[in-house]
């Protein structure tokens, strides 16, 4: 089985209603979770602590949000990514983000005292978050803060990143740390933000050839997503033999998502969950701690991320959405919907151009390759 961790007080990371990242993606989850028989039974961690932020974090950066938080006008706040149209001030926000931290950092522990082998974060993924600054409508890394402990604890830790955008926050945070691997798949930085994650930043120092990238063609599509996935993701976990996977979970990838260009169906997100827990019976004695991430259409998060928490769980997919959920939520979900929790065959008209995104995608993948076996070999 696999521990669940939420509590109410997520909700309050809260940037406002008109910003994508809100709290209503979890509110539409949980009830679908509720509806189809499979009501979610979290843990309810505690809070991080302020030693815990600082344990990624540079003290003036957490000084500067307890200072806004506070109510205080601080005009250099934007130096540190804070007071701007990703990422703005709302109150309370110092602790609406530890409460995320402490759920990853609550789940890395239950791992770390083997009480557990699975466990989901439901929320956080901040996965862009700097040593010194906000980025990316992520407050505080959690997943770095999780991922230090694990370190601390003397783990080799690997770190995927399937989210739409490029995991930076986390590789920047480990760039030259030889105890973390960190794989991240996404558009190309070429044409989406953060602009980074291209396949020439492997690490540095004694950690060169641990940071790897699949930046992927905009309008890429299931099989080849999975296609570069299989070709680098596996060899190279088998290579650095972690004691746990950290996952960002992230939605965006998913074809209808609004904020960025990737492909993926419903389906090859359940073949890409079933994998990697096929990956971590293989590699980490099948531990490993899920978290959430970016996804921002709802009706789009509410199933991916269904199936999802049905995969962990082992528990069967059903076919149809429930109608008491469809009828509840379609102020957010909208008049396109369907009534099924998997895409419909086809999901959508076929995308042109698709055999030589294909190529490219195989292109970056093999240049990739040849870059690590100088590191790996």
């Amino acid at each position: 089985m696999t521990t669940l961790i939420h509590r109410p007080e997520y909700a309050s990371y809260d940037f406002g209603p008109e910003h994508p990242f809100t709290p209503s993606r979890l509110a539409v989850l949980l009830d679908l979770l509720r509806c189809l028989g499979h009501p979610a039974a979290p843990v309810a961690a505690p809070a991080a602590t302020r030693e815990d932020i600082l344990s990624v974090h540079d003290e003036a950066f957490v000084a500067m949000v307890e200072a806004l938080d506070r109510g205080e006008t601080r005009p250099e706040a934007e130096r540190f990514g804070l007071g701007t149209p990703d990422n703005p001030i709302f109150p309370d926000m110092d602790l609406a983000a530890r409460w995320l931290v402490g759920g990853a950092l609550h789940g890395a522990r239950m791992l770390m005292e083997g009480a557990e082998t699975r466990v989901l974060q439901l929320g956080g993924g901040l996965h862009h978050a700097q040593r010194d600054r906000a980025a990316g409508f992520c407050l505080y890394n959690d997943l770095a803060v999780a991922i230090r402990a694990f370190v601390d604890h003397g783990w080799r830790v690997a770190y995927l990143d399937i989210d739409l955008h490029h995991g930076d926050g986390v590789q920047n945070l480990f760039y030259d740390n030889d105890q973390v691997l960190t794989i991240s798949l996404h558009e190309t930085g070429h044409y989406l933000y953060p602009g980074t994650g291209h396949i020439h930043e492997l690490g540095s120092g004694s950690a060169r050839g641990l940071s790897v990238n699949i930046p992927l063609e905009p309008f890429t599509e299931s099989e080849s997503y999975l296609e570069a996935f299989e070709a680098v993701v596996p060899q190279t976990l088998e290579q650095f033999s972690p004691h746990v996977l950290v996952v960002q979970a992230g939605a965006d990838a998913h074809f209808a998502d609004p904020l960025g260009d990737l492909a993926l169906t419903t389906q090859a997100f359940q073949t890409l969950y079933r994998r990697i827990l096929e990956l971590t019976d293989a590699h980490t004695k099948g531990r490993v701690l899920m978290t959430l991430g970016g996804g921002y259409e709802a009706q789009v998060v509410a199933r991916v991320w269904t199936i999802l928490y049905l995969t962990l769980m082992d528990l069967p997919i059903p076919e149809d959405l429930p109608r008491e959920w469809l009828e509840r939520w379609k102020h957010l979900l909208g008049p396109e919907v369907g009534r099924t929790l998997q895409d419909p065959k086809p999901a959508f008209p076929e995308l042109p151009g698709r055999e030589e995104r294909a190529r490219r995608n195989q292109d970056v993948v093999g240049r990739l390759r040849d870059s690590l076996l100088r590191y790996w070999l």
